[in-house]
């Protein structure tokens, strides 16, 4: 069995391509995964899950995540192997997702007001439209 589920932050924004023949899109990721333990210094550390994705789940994750935002992931972990441009083998883990789930909202962008009033955003006089009687 080869299940792996976390709960973590994006480190930085996902990076997507597409396949040269059939245009398959890939995202990759990492989380940061707070351990349940402090250290010796009594300071939460954090291991750093690099996660890639494909298809439909990585437009998803790539359109619609930012660095900072709190996901879970769930999938397999994947190992492979290369060969550097020095010649040493080199080897990588990461955990091919098959569920990322969205765990808190986005951050309001810089051209809208923050609000508490369930997503309204109070506008002010020159920005509303004309009244015209009987519109509705």
């Amino acid at each position: 069995m080869n299940n792996w589920v976390g709960i973590g932050r994006l480190t930085k924004d996902p990076e997507i391509r597409y396949t040269a023949g059939e245009g398959i899109a890939i995202a990759n990721f990492t989380i940061a995964v707070d351990r349940n333990y402090k250290n010796a210094q009594g300071e939460r550390e954090a291991d750093f899950i690099p996660v890639v994705c494909f298809r439909k789940l990585a437009e998803l994750v790539a359109n619609n995540l930012t660095k900072g935002r709190l996901v879970a992931v769930s999938g397999a972990i994947q190992t492979s192997s290369y060969t550097a441009q020095d010649g040493t083998k080199r080897y990588k883990t990461e955990v091919v997702a098959d569920e990322v789930k969205f765990l808190d909202r986005p951050k309001p962008t810089t051209n809208r007001q923050q609000t508490d009033n369930d997503g309204f955003i109070p506008i002010e006089g020159e920005e509303l439209p004309p009244w015209e009687e009987n519109q509705f």
